[in-house]
Protein backbone atom coordinates (compact mmCIF):
# COMPACT_ATOMS: atom_id res chain seq x y z
CA UNK A 1 0.00 0.00 0.00
CA UNK A 2 2.38 2.28 0.72
CA UNK A 3 4.58 1.48 -2.18
CA UNK A 4 1.29 2.57 -4.45
CA UNK A 5 1.02 5.86 -2.09
CA UNK A 6 4.88 6.90 -2.83
CA UNK A 7 4.43 5.53 -6.43
CA UNK A 8 1.04 7.87 -6.93
CA UNK A 9 3.09 10.92 -5.66
CA UNK A 10 5.91 10.14 -7.79
CA UNK A 11 3.46 10.41 -10.95
CA UNK A 12 1.93 13.52 -9.56
CA UNK A 13 5.28 15.57 -8.97
CA UNK A 14 6.50 14.37 -12.62
CA UNK A 15 2.79 15.84 -14.16
CA UNK A 16 3.39 19.16 -11.87
CA UNK A 17 6.68 19.75 -13.54
CA UNK A 18 5.36 18.96 -17.27
CA UNK A 19 2.78 21.02 -16.67
CA UNK A 20 4.51 24.08 -15.23
CA UNK A 21 5.35 27.16 -16.68
CA UNK A 22 9.23 27.09 -18.08
CA UNK A 23 10.53 30.80 -18.39
CA UNK A 24 10.87 31.76 -22.07
CA UNK A 25 14.08 32.48 -23.02
CA UNK A 26 15.12 35.55 -24.29
CA UNK A 27 16.30 35.19 -28.34
CA UNK A 28 19.45 36.58 -29.42
CA UNK A 29 19.08 39.75 -31.42
CA UNK A 30 21.23 39.35 -34.55
CA UNK A 31 23.40 42.68 -35.85
CA UNK A 32 25.65 42.98 -38.74
CA UNK A 33 27.74 46.61 -38.36
CA UNK A 34 25.16 48.32 -40.66
CA UNK A 35 22.34 46.79 -38.77
CA UNK A 36 23.48 47.96 -35.16
CA UNK A 37 24.41 51.47 -36.76
CA UNK A 38 21.19 51.90 -38.11
CA UNK A 39 19.18 50.49 -34.87
CA UNK A 40 21.62 53.11 -32.94
CA UNK A 41 20.19 55.52 -35.05
CA UNK A 42 16.30 54.98 -34.08
CA UNK A 43 16.62 54.13 -30.47
CA UNK A 44 19.50 56.00 -29.04
CA UNK A 45 18.04 58.28 -26.48
CA UNK A 46 20.19 61.63 -27.52
CA UNK A 47 19.39 61.54 -31.25
CA UNK A 48 15.52 60.77 -30.01
CA UNK A 49 15.75 64.19 -28.04
CA UNK A 50 17.81 65.97 -31.05
CA UNK A 51 14.89 65.18 -33.50
CA UNK A 52 12.13 66.10 -30.88
CA UNK A 53 14.38 69.61 -30.57
CA UNK A 54 13.99 69.52 -34.75
CA UNK A 55 10.31 69.47 -34.02
CA UNK A 56 10.59 72.08 -31.04
CA UNK A 57 12.22 74.85 -33.80
CA UNK A 58 9.67 74.21 -36.48
CA UNK A 59 7.00 75.11 -33.97
CA UNK A 60 8.68 78.37 -33.49
CA UNK A 61 8.51 78.72 -37.29
CA UNK A 62 5.02 78.89 -36.65
CA UNK A 63 5.04 80.69 -33.50
CA UNK A 64 7.08 83.57 -35.58
CA UNK A 65 4.56 83.24 -38.04
CA UNK A 66 2.06 83.75 -35.98
CA UNK A 67 2.43 87.26 -35.55
CA UNK A 68 1.92 88.55 -38.72
CA UNK A 69 -1.51 87.46 -38.51
CA UNK A 70 -4.33 89.11 -37.48
CA UNK A 71 -4.65 88.93 -33.31
CA UNK A 72 -8.17 89.17 -32.14
CA UNK A 73 -9.10 89.64 -28.54
CA UNK A 74 -12.18 89.93 -26.63
CA UNK A 75 -12.52 91.26 -22.68
CA UNK A 76 -15.20 91.94 -20.00
CA UNK A 77 -14.58 94.42 -17.04
CA UNK A 78 -16.66 94.74 -14.10
CA UNK A 79 -15.68 97.39 -11.90
CA UNK A 80 -17.50 98.53 -8.38
CA UNK A 81 -16.26 102.41 -7.70
CA UNK A 82 -16.90 102.20 -4.39
CA UNK A 83 -14.85 105.46 -4.20
CA UNK A 84 -16.18 107.63 -6.93
CA UNK A 85 -13.82 110.01 -8.45
CA UNK A 86 -14.49 113.35 -8.46
CA UNK A 87 -14.15 116.17 -10.56
CA UNK A 88 -13.90 120.36 -9.90
CA UNK A 89 -16.11 122.50 -11.66
CA UNK A 90 -17.45 125.99 -11.19
CA UNK A 91 -21.00 126.35 -12.57
CA UNK A 92 -21.09 129.98 -12.39
CA UNK A 93 -18.52 129.73 -15.54
CA UNK A 94 -21.66 127.64 -17.49
CA UNK A 95 -23.63 130.44 -16.25
CA UNK A 96 -25.06 128.40 -13.56
CA UNK A 97 -24.68 126.93 -10.25
CA UNK A 98 -27.08 127.58 -8.03
CA UNK A 99 -31.12 126.05 -8.06
CA UNK A 100 -33.31 127.57 -10.77
CA UNK A 101 -36.19 129.56 -8.83
CA UNK A 102 -39.79 129.26 -10.09
CA UNK A 103 -41.05 131.33 -12.68
CA UNK A 104 -43.37 134.39 -11.89
CA UNK A 105 -46.07 135.39 -14.37
CA UNK A 106 -48.52 138.71 -13.68
CA UNK A 107 -52.02 139.07 -14.85
CA UNK A 108 -50.24 141.87 -16.53
CA UNK A 109 -48.19 139.73 -18.84
CA UNK A 110 -51.59 137.67 -19.36
CA UNK A 111 -53.59 140.31 -20.65
CA UNK A 112 -50.88 142.65 -22.51
CA UNK A 113 -51.13 139.98 -25.23
CA UNK A 114 -47.66 140.18 -25.56
CA UNK A 115 -45.44 137.26 -26.09
CA UNK A 116 -43.82 136.47 -22.31
CA UNK A 117 -40.30 136.19 -22.14
CA UNK A 118 -39.12 133.87 -19.34
CA UNK A 119 -35.88 135.12 -17.65
CA UNK A 120 -34.40 132.16 -15.47
CA UNK A 121 -32.78 132.99 -11.83
CA UNK A 122 -31.12 131.32 -9.61
CA UNK A 123 -30.82 130.94 -6.10
CA UNK A 124 -27.60 129.56 -4.87
CA UNK A 125 -27.31 127.79 -1.48
CA UNK A 126 -25.31 128.99 1.09
CA UNK A 127 -22.16 127.58 1.17
CA UNK A 128 -22.25 126.18 -2.31
CA UNK A 129 -21.10 128.73 -4.32
CA UNK A 130 -17.90 129.16 -6.37
CA UNK A 131 -16.55 125.37 -7.71
CA UNK A 132 -17.80 122.41 -6.90
CA UNK A 133 -16.54 118.97 -6.44
CA UNK A 134 -18.95 116.36 -8.34
CA UNK A 135 -18.70 112.94 -9.36
CA UNK A 136 -19.84 111.47 -13.48
CA UNK A 137 -18.90 108.11 -12.72
CA UNK A 138 -21.78 105.48 -11.67
CA UNK A 139 -21.04 103.16 -8.60
CA UNK A 140 -21.17 100.47 -10.90
CA UNK A 141 -19.65 100.34 -14.49
CA UNK A 142 -18.93 97.95 -17.31
CA UNK A 143 -17.13 96.73 -20.70
CA UNK A 144 -17.41 94.41 -23.19
CA UNK A 145 -14.96 94.61 -26.02
CA UNK A 146 -13.80 93.10 -29.11
CA UNK A 147 -10.20 94.33 -30.05
CA UNK A 148 -8.58 93.26 -33.72
CA UNK A 149 -4.98 94.33 -34.80
CA UNK A 150 -3.50 93.69 -38.12
CA UNK A 151 0.79 93.79 -38.50
CA UNK A 152 0.99 95.51 -41.74
CA UNK A 153 4.51 96.51 -42.41
CA UNK A 154 7.43 95.40 -39.58
CA UNK A 155 11.06 94.90 -41.25
CA UNK A 156 12.27 93.16 -38.38
CA UNK A 157 9.22 90.11 -38.84
CA UNK A 158 10.31 89.27 -42.23
CA UNK A 159 13.82 88.85 -41.15
CA UNK A 160 12.77 86.87 -38.09
CA UNK A 161 10.33 84.55 -40.52
CA UNK A 162 13.87 84.08 -42.59
CA UNK A 163 15.98 83.82 -39.25
CA UNK A 164 13.23 81.07 -38.20
CA UNK A 165 13.69 78.99 -40.64
CA UNK A 166 17.12 79.04 -40.95
CA UNK A 167 17.30 77.88 -37.38
CA UNK A 168 15.17 74.66 -37.97
CA UNK A 169 18.05 73.96 -40.88
CA UNK A 170 20.44 74.18 -37.88
CA UNK A 171 18.29 71.95 -36.34
CA UNK A 172 18.68 69.02 -38.64
CA UNK A 173 22.32 69.69 -39.25
CA UNK A 174 22.72 69.46 -35.42
CA UNK A 175 20.91 65.91 -35.64
CA UNK A 176 23.08 64.88 -38.45
CA UNK A 177 26.27 65.61 -36.20
CA UNK A 178 24.71 63.92 -33.48
CA UNK A 179 24.05 60.28 -35.87
CA UNK A 180 27.36 60.95 -37.16
CA UNK A 181 29.01 60.56 -33.46
CA UNK A 182 26.94 57.71 -33.02
CA UNK A 183 28.03 55.85 -35.79
CA UNK A 184 31.31 56.30 -34.97
CA UNK A 185 30.54 54.77 -31.00
CA UNK A 186 28.76 52.29 -32.44
CA UNK A 187 31.73 51.24 -34.88
CA UNK A 188 34.57 51.12 -32.48
CA UNK A 189 32.28 49.30 -29.99
CA UNK A 190 31.30 46.55 -32.18
CA UNK A 191 34.90 46.24 -33.51
CA UNK A 192 35.80 46.00 -29.75
CA UNK A 193 33.41 43.23 -29.02
CA UNK A 194 34.44 41.32 -32.17
CA UNK A 195 38.05 41.60 -31.18
CA UNK A 196 37.48 40.31 -27.58
CA UNK A 197 35.63 37.01 -29.30
CA UNK A 198 38.22 36.01 -31.59
CA UNK A 199 40.79 36.25 -28.20
CA UNK A 200 38.26 34.27 -26.67
CA UNK A 201 38.10 31.69 -29.31
CA UNK A 202 42.06 31.79 -29.65
CA UNK A 203 42.33 31.14 -26.00
CA UNK A 204 40.14 28.57 -26.36
CA UNK A 205 41.93 27.23 -28.92
CA UNK A 206 45.38 27.50 -26.94
CA UNK A 207 43.53 25.74 -23.42
CA UNK A 208 42.64 22.49 -25.79
CA UNK A 209 46.05 22.69 -26.67
CA UNK A 210 48.06 23.24 -23.77
CA UNK A 211 45.29 20.50 -21.55
CA UNK A 212 46.15 17.74 -24.73
CA UNK A 213 49.87 18.23 -24.02
CA UNK A 214 49.41 18.18 -20.42
CA UNK A 215 47.67 14.87 -20.39
CA UNK A 216 50.44 13.39 -22.46
CA UNK A 217 53.36 14.70 -19.97
CA UNK A 218 51.11 13.20 -17.31
CA UNK A 219 51.40 9.81 -18.59
CA UNK A 220 55.04 10.55 -19.66
CA UNK A 221 55.74 11.25 -16.24
CA UNK A 222 53.97 8.19 -15.19
CA UNK A 223 55.74 6.38 -17.44
CA UNK A 224 59.15 7.67 -16.09
CA UNK A 225 60.16 9.65 -19.29
CA UNK A 226 59.66 12.77 -17.93
CA UNK A 227 60.57 14.39 -14.92
CA UNK A 228 57.47 15.55 -12.67
CA UNK A 229 59.08 19.07 -12.86
CA UNK A 230 57.74 19.23 -16.49
CA UNK A 231 54.29 18.27 -15.35
CA UNK A 232 54.19 21.27 -13.17
CA UNK A 233 55.86 23.99 -15.54
CA UNK A 234 52.88 23.02 -17.87
CA UNK A 235 49.99 23.34 -15.07
CA UNK A 236 51.54 26.58 -14.27
CA UNK A 237 51.56 27.40 -18.27
CA UNK A 238 48.13 26.24 -18.58
CA UNK A 239 46.32 28.01 -15.21
CA UNK A 240 48.17 31.48 -15.88
CA UNK A 241 45.90 30.64 -19.83
CA UNK A 242 42.76 30.25 -17.58
CA UNK A 243 43.07 33.24 -16.04
CA UNK A 244 43.83 35.35 -19.04
CA UNK A 245 40.68 33.39 -20.51
CA UNK A 246 38.58 34.35 -17.70
CA UNK A 247 39.99 38.46 -18.02
CA UNK A 248 39.00 37.84 -21.81
CA UNK A 249 35.30 36.99 -20.88
CA UNK A 250 34.95 39.48 -18.23
CA UNK A 251 36.24 42.18 -20.98
CA UNK A 252 34.10 40.77 -23.61
CA UNK A 253 30.57 41.11 -21.46
CA UNK A 254 32.03 44.68 -21.03
CA UNK A 255 32.49 45.19 -24.32
CA UNK A 256 29.18 43.81 -25.53
CA UNK A 257 27.22 45.95 -22.70
CA UNK A 258 29.12 48.97 -23.97
CA UNK A 259 28.33 48.15 -27.28
CA UNK A 260 24.35 48.09 -26.21
CA UNK A 261 24.54 51.41 -24.62
CA UNK A 262 25.62 53.21 -27.47
CA UNK A 263 23.40 51.56 -29.27
CA UNK A 264 20.04 51.83 -26.99
CA UNK A 265 20.20 48.06 -26.80
CA UNK A 266 18.59 46.70 -23.42
CA UNK A 267 21.46 45.54 -21.28
CA UNK A 268 19.34 42.81 -20.34
CA UNK A 269 18.54 41.40 -24.07
CA UNK A 270 21.31 38.91 -25.64
CA UNK A 271 22.90 40.14 -28.51
CA UNK A 272 24.86 38.25 -31.15
CA UNK A 273 27.50 40.13 -33.61
CA UNK A 274 27.02 38.81 -37.78
CA UNK A 275 30.10 40.62 -38.46
CA UNK A 276 33.38 38.49 -39.00
CA UNK A 277 36.82 40.10 -37.96
CA UNK A 278 39.34 39.78 -40.91
CA UNK A 279 41.16 41.99 -43.05
CA UNK A 280 39.07 41.92 -46.07
CA UNK A 281 37.50 45.18 -45.23
CA UNK A 282 41.04 46.69 -45.33
CA UNK A 283 41.66 45.72 -48.70
CA UNK A 284 41.05 49.26 -50.14
CA UNK A 285 42.15 51.32 -47.05
CA UNK A 286 44.93 52.77 -49.93
CA UNK A 287 44.86 55.35 -50.61
CA UNK A 288 42.47 56.80 -48.59
CA UNK A 289 42.34 60.67 -48.92
CA UNK A 290 42.35 63.06 -52.27
CA UNK A 291 43.13 66.07 -50.89
CA UNK A 292 42.43 67.38 -54.58
CA UNK A 293 38.94 66.58 -54.46
CA UNK A 294 38.39 66.97 -50.86
CA UNK A 295 35.82 69.74 -50.11
CA UNK A 296 35.74 71.61 -46.31
CA UNK A 297 31.47 70.89 -46.97
CA UNK A 298 31.66 67.26 -47.02
CA UNK A 299 31.95 68.04 -43.30
CA UNK A 300 28.88 68.27 -40.86
CA UNK A 301 30.81 71.08 -38.19
CA UNK A 302 31.60 73.23 -41.65
CA UNK A 303 27.73 72.87 -42.50
CA UNK A 304 26.88 73.69 -39.38
CA UNK A 305 29.23 76.98 -39.16
CA UNK A 306 28.20 78.11 -42.40
CA UNK A 307 24.16 78.04 -40.89
CA UNK A 308 25.53 79.71 -38.02
CA UNK A 309 26.99 82.43 -40.51
CA UNK A 310 24.23 82.68 -42.05
CA UNK A 311 22.11 83.02 -38.37
CA UNK A 312 24.75 86.23 -38.06
CA UNK A 313 23.71 87.94 -40.78
CA UNK A 314 19.92 87.72 -40.78
CA UNK A 315 20.41 88.97 -37.04
CA UNK A 316 22.70 91.75 -38.19
CA UNK A 317 19.71 92.63 -40.52
CA UNK A 318 17.19 91.99 -38.22
CA UNK A 319 19.07 94.68 -35.98
CA UNK A 320 19.18 97.65 -38.49
CA UNK A 321 15.59 97.19 -39.74
CA UNK A 322 14.87 98.39 -36.29
CA UNK A 323 15.15 101.87 -37.65
CA UNK A 324 12.60 101.34 -40.33
CA UNK A 325 8.99 102.26 -39.47
CA UNK A 326 6.18 99.74 -37.97
CA UNK A 327 2.54 100.39 -39.09
CA UNK A 328 -0.34 98.40 -37.35
CA UNK A 329 -4.32 97.98 -37.96
CA UNK A 330 -5.98 98.28 -35.47
CA UNK A 331 -9.76 97.95 -34.58
CA UNK A 332 -11.94 97.94 -31.75
CA UNK A 333 -15.63 97.24 -31.07
CA UNK A 334 -17.80 96.60 -27.82
CA UNK A 335 -20.49 98.24 -25.26
CA UNK A 336 -20.00 100.25 -21.98
CA UNK A 337 -22.27 99.86 -19.46
CA UNK A 338 -23.51 101.53 -15.71
CA UNK A 339 -25.72 100.84 -13.12
CA UNK A 340 -26.05 102.57 -9.73
CA UNK A 341 -26.34 98.86 -7.99
CA UNK A 342 -24.40 95.01 -9.60
CA UNK A 343 -27.88 94.00 -10.60
CA UNK A 344 -28.75 96.90 -12.65
CA UNK A 345 -25.59 96.72 -13.92
CA UNK A 346 -26.14 93.07 -15.13
CA UNK A 347 -29.59 93.86 -16.10
CA UNK A 348 -28.53 94.84 -19.70
CA UNK A 349 -30.25 96.73 -21.86
CA UNK A 350 -28.48 97.30 -24.71
CA UNK A 351 -28.35 99.83 -27.83
CA UNK A 352 -26.89 102.45 -29.73
CA UNK A 353 -29.20 105.25 -28.99
CA UNK A 354 -29.19 107.41 -25.52
CA UNK A 355 -32.39 107.03 -24.34
CA UNK A 356 -32.87 106.30 -20.31
CA UNK A 357 -34.31 103.12 -21.07
CA UNK A 358 -30.67 101.94 -22.11
CA UNK A 359 -27.69 101.17 -19.65
CA UNK A 360 -25.02 99.55 -22.21
CA UNK A 361 -24.06 101.80 -24.75
CA UNK A 362 -21.60 100.55 -28.14
CA UNK A 363 -19.50 101.69 -30.00
CA UNK A 364 -16.00 101.36 -32.22
CA UNK A 365 -13.20 102.51 -33.54
CA UNK A 366 -10.79 101.53 -36.24
CA UNK A 367 -7.27 103.15 -36.76
CA UNK A 368 -4.22 102.81 -38.47
CA UNK A 369 -0.94 102.84 -36.08
CA UNK A 370 2.68 104.15 -37.36
CA UNK A 371 5.46 103.95 -34.97
CA UNK A 372 8.63 105.80 -36.18
CA UNK A 373 12.00 105.15 -34.47
CA UNK A 374 13.68 108.41 -34.18
CA UNK A 375 16.33 107.87 -31.32
CA UNK A 376 16.95 105.50 -28.76
CA UNK A 377 20.14 106.64 -27.64
CA UNK A 378 22.66 105.10 -30.30
CA UNK A 379 21.38 101.26 -29.06
CA UNK A 380 21.19 99.57 -32.12
CA UNK A 381 24.70 101.25 -33.45
CA UNK A 382 26.00 99.16 -30.80
CA UNK A 383 24.50 95.86 -31.52
CA UNK A 384 25.50 96.55 -34.83
CA UNK A 385 28.78 96.79 -33.83
CA UNK A 386 29.00 93.59 -31.92
CA UNK A 387 27.08 91.90 -34.44
CA UNK A 388 30.13 93.04 -37.13
CA UNK A 389 32.47 91.37 -34.81
CA UNK A 390 30.99 88.43 -33.98
CA UNK A 391 30.40 87.94 -37.95
CA UNK A 392 34.17 88.35 -37.36
CA UNK A 393 34.33 85.63 -35.17
CA UNK A 394 32.58 83.70 -37.22
CA UNK A 395 34.93 83.84 -40.24
CA UNK A 396 38.13 83.36 -37.66
CA UNK A 397 36.20 80.00 -37.36
CA UNK A 398 36.06 78.74 -40.46
CA UNK A 399 39.62 79.08 -40.73
CA UNK A 400 40.04 77.21 -37.34
CA UNK A 401 38.04 74.19 -38.71
CA UNK A 402 39.84 74.27 -41.86
CA UNK A 403 43.52 74.48 -40.64
CA UNK A 404 41.57 71.26 -37.95
CA UNK A 405 40.24 69.38 -40.93
CA UNK A 406 43.50 69.81 -42.88
CA UNK A 407 45.59 68.14 -39.63
CA UNK A 408 43.01 65.44 -38.74
CA UNK A 409 43.22 64.46 -42.75
CA UNK A 410 46.34 64.28 -42.53
CA UNK A 411 46.76 62.59 -39.48
CA UNK A 412 44.48 60.11 -40.41
CA UNK A 413 46.11 59.48 -43.59
CA UNK A 414 49.50 58.60 -41.60
CA UNK A 415 47.70 56.75 -38.76
CA UNK A 416 45.82 54.07 -41.79
CA UNK A 417 49.23 53.87 -43.15
CA UNK A 418 51.02 52.76 -39.89
CA UNK A 419 48.59 50.76 -38.70
CA UNK A 420 48.59 48.67 -42.00
CA UNK A 421 51.60 49.05 -41.81
CA UNK A 422 52.00 46.94 -38.20
CA UNK A 423 49.42 44.89 -39.30
CA UNK A 424 51.13 43.50 -41.46
CA UNK A 425 53.89 42.90 -39.78
CA UNK A 426 52.42 41.34 -36.80
CA UNK A 427 50.34 39.22 -39.36
CA UNK A 428 53.75 37.45 -40.36
CA UNK A 429 55.13 37.43 -37.48
CA UNK A 430 51.46 35.06 -36.28
CA UNK A 431 51.98 32.82 -39.30
CA UNK A 432 56.05 32.12 -37.75
CA UNK A 433 54.99 31.61 -34.07
CA UNK A 434 51.76 29.55 -35.14
CA UNK A 435 55.27 27.39 -37.16
CA UNK A 436 57.24 27.77 -34.08
CA UNK A 437 54.50 26.35 -31.69
CA UNK A 438 53.77 23.18 -34.53
CA UNK A 439 57.54 22.26 -34.98
CA UNK A 440 58.02 22.64 -31.04
CA UNK A 441 55.01 19.99 -29.95
CA UNK A 442 56.30 17.58 -32.52
CA UNK A 443 59.78 17.92 -31.23
CA UNK A 444 58.95 17.27 -28.18
CA UNK A 445 56.27 14.03 -28.92
CA UNK A 446 59.20 12.60 -30.67
CA UNK A 447 61.63 12.89 -27.82
CA UNK A 448 63.92 15.42 -29.53
CA UNK A 449 62.40 19.00 -27.95
CA UNK A 450 61.99 20.22 -24.02
CA UNK A 451 59.55 21.02 -22.37
CA UNK A 452 60.84 24.29 -21.83
CA UNK A 453 60.56 24.91 -25.38
CA UNK A 454 57.30 24.03 -25.85
CA UNK A 455 56.37 26.47 -23.17
CA UNK A 456 58.33 29.00 -24.77
CA UNK A 457 56.80 28.98 -27.84
CA UNK A 458 52.74 28.64 -26.77
CA UNK A 459 53.77 32.05 -24.46
CA UNK A 460 55.36 33.58 -27.78
CA UNK A 461 52.15 32.24 -29.93
CA UNK A 462 49.72 33.48 -27.64
CA UNK A 463 51.59 36.98 -27.41
CA UNK A 464 51.48 37.06 -31.68
CA UNK A 465 48.41 36.65 -31.69
CA UNK A 466 47.12 39.04 -29.30
CA UNK A 467 49.25 41.66 -31.16
CA UNK A 468 47.92 40.44 -34.35
CA UNK A 469 44.42 41.35 -33.28
CA UNK A 470 45.10 44.37 -31.38
CA UNK A 471 46.88 45.74 -34.89
CA UNK A 472 43.86 44.77 -36.59
CA UNK A 473 41.92 46.48 -34.16
CA UNK A 474 43.81 49.50 -34.68
CA UNK A 475 43.62 49.31 -38.24
CA UNK A 476 39.52 49.22 -38.21
CA UNK A 477 39.31 52.20 -35.79
CA UNK A 478 41.87 54.31 -38.00
CA UNK A 479 39.41 53.27 -41.19
CA UNK A 480 36.57 54.64 -39.05
CA UNK A 481 38.56 57.74 -37.85
CA UNK A 482 39.73 58.22 -41.66
CA UNK A 483 35.94 58.30 -42.71
CA UNK A 484 34.92 60.49 -40.36
CA UNK A 485 37.67 63.05 -41.02
CA UNK A 486 36.57 63.16 -44.73
CA UNK A 487 32.88 63.20 -43.86
CA UNK A 488 32.07 59.60 -45.33
CA UNK A 489 31.36 57.40 -42.17
CA UNK A 490 27.55 57.75 -42.62
CA UNK A 491 27.53 57.83 -46.74
CA UNK A 492 28.93 53.97 -46.72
Amino acid sequence: MKKRISVSWLLLGWLLTLLAPRPVMAQEQAFSLQQAIQYALQNRPNLKTLRNQEQIDKAKVGEVRAIGLPQVNAGVDISNNFIQQKSIVDFSAFGGGGQLNNFTITQQQLNSGQDIVLTPTYTVPEGMSGPQAITFVQPWTGAAALSASQLLFDGSYLIGLRAASTYTQLSKKSTQQGEIEVAEQVSKAYYSVLVAGEQIKLLDQNLARLDTLLRQTTVMNTNGFVEKLDVDRLKVSYNNLKIDRDKAQRLLVLGEQLLKFQMGFPQTQPILLTDQLNESSLANAKPRINYSSFQYANRIEYSILETQRDLALLQQRNIKSGYWPRLLLNANYGYNGVGNTAGKLLDVKAGANNTTTRNWFDFGVVGVSLQVPIFDGLRKSYQVQQSRIQLENVKLGFEQLQQSIDLQLRQSDVTVENTLSVLQAQRQNLELAEEIARVSRIKYQEGVGSNLEVITAETDLRAAQTSYYSALYDALIAQVDADRATGALLLK
